[in-house]
């Protein structure tokens, strides 16, 4: 059996085990035995594919890991404020135009406008909030207007 195919064999068991571990190590090792695995199919010695493997592994482990960690360690971005809206089900209480009209959103009246200036949203109908400018909700029908 060639030295090449020993190293797909274990860049496909370091694979395996980092799906079940989630330790961003064995991944990028997998990687590494892989580039050494495609150095040994495409001919090179033995020497080659071990430094092919440490340069690959060594550099995945020391600049690539701690960026992923650091990324995987953000907290998620919470919207607060009025951006909190943005995306949020209101009820049109006055209709809505694309330049007035009144919804019902997160149990306040606000003040809002249709996103397509030409739509005229009757009393009643369910809107998705679209964006916020100043306090004004800017608005789209959920579903067909009648």
């Amino acid at each position: 059996m060639s030295l090449w195919i020993l190293w797909l064999v274990a860049a496909v068991a370091l694979g395996i085990a980092e799906i079940f571990t989630l330790t961003l190590s064995l991944g990028l090792l997998a990687i590494a035995a892989l580039v050494a695995g495609i150095a040994g199919a495409l001919g090179f010695g033995v020497v080659v594919q071990v430094v092919a493997f440490v340069v690959t592994s060594a550099a995945g482990l020391l600049i690539v890991r701690p960026i992923a960690k650091r990324h995987l360690q953000q907290p998620p971005l919470l919207r607060s404020g009025a951006d909190a809206l943005v995306g949020r089900s209101a009820v049109v209480v006055e209709e809505v135009t694309g330049e007035k009209g009144r919804i019902k959103l997160v149990g306040e009246e606000w003040s809002a406008r249709s996103l397509d200036e030409d739509h005229s949203i009757p009393p009643g109908i369910h809107v998705d909030v679209m964006e916020i400018e100043g306090a004004t909700a800017i608005v789209y029908p959920r579903e067909a207007l009648p």
